[in-house]
């Protein structure tokens, strides 16, 4: 289903099922080569029960993802390098949210790298935990009520 659509770029809710192999090269490529995430924090077991998010280029190419859990906790948001300040982060979080709140019943959460604070910010997050490392890289939980 599409759920956001931009001259170059959509993005959709899949099933991880049929979509692991593109999920997985985002992911692989910005977290675990680009942020060094461990392996084997990056792939936790959660993949199979959580909501996937995938956005593709016009030609169908993916060039990011989200995931979420529980119909409240956002994750897992990855933008190719090349598409980072095209819209491709936002239009993934505000399909994120839309979704969290059409089946979700609480404040949506995610747990924000300390540098991505102001883009969450921009969409309503607020900051609600002090920071701590996460795969060594700093996080502060947010929430959006």
């Amino acid at each position: 289903m599409k759920l956001a659509v931009a001259p170059s770029f959509t993005v959709a809710q899949v099933d991880w099922s049929q979509e692991k192999d593109r999920l997985s090269v985002i992911r692989s490529e910005v977290f675990i080569a680009e942020q060094h995430v461990p392996p084997a924090l990056e792939w936790d077991g959660l993949d199979e029960s959580a909501t996937h998010l995938l956005a593709l280029d016009s030609g169908g190419h993916a060039i990011g993802c989200a995931r979420i859990l529980n119909h409240e906790c956002i994750g897992r948001m990855a933008v190719l390098k090349a598409w980072r300040g095209r819209g491709v982060g936002s239009a993934l979080l505000n399909a994120a949210v839309d979704l969290c709140r059409r089946n979700g019943h609480g404040p949506i959460r995610l747990s924000a790298q300390a540098h991505a604070i102001p883009f969450y910010a921009a969409a309503g997050f607020e900051v609600c935990s002090e920071e701590y490392p996460d795969a060594g890289i700093p996080h502060r939980d947010m929430q959006l009520s």
